[in-house]
């Protein structure tokens, strides 16, 4: 049976997901379950420069403006240019580092 993490790992390897989409696909529910699977790829980030992989991060994009967030393992809530709430999260894949 595999962790949380390693379904993660699965799924990232095929194709990019947002967090919300890694929580669905997971069937994890409530309000903490985003925030559990930015935990998770913190964590996953770590581990995989042990084996050679990397963990590409698109990151975060208003919607309302199109100012683009620094890479990284979280999802704004607000645009910092307009102050708009209509964020795109951040989509994560896994690849081989070359």
């Amino acid at each position: 049976m595999e962790t949380r993490r390693q379904r993660i790992i699965s799924l990232l390897e095929e194709r990019d997901y947002s967090p919300s989409e890694l929580a669905l696909a997971l069937g994890l529910r409530g309000k903490g379950s985003v925030k559990t699977i930015l935990e998770d790829l913190r964590a996953i980030q770590r581990t995989l420069k042990k084996e050679g992989k990397v963990l590409l991060i698109k990151p975060a994009e208003c919607r309302n403006c199109g100012f683009r967030f620094k890479p990284e393992i979280k999802v704004p809530s607000r645009c910092p240019r307009c102050k708009s709430e209509w964020i795109e999260e951040p989509r994560f894949k896994i690849e081989r580092r070359r």
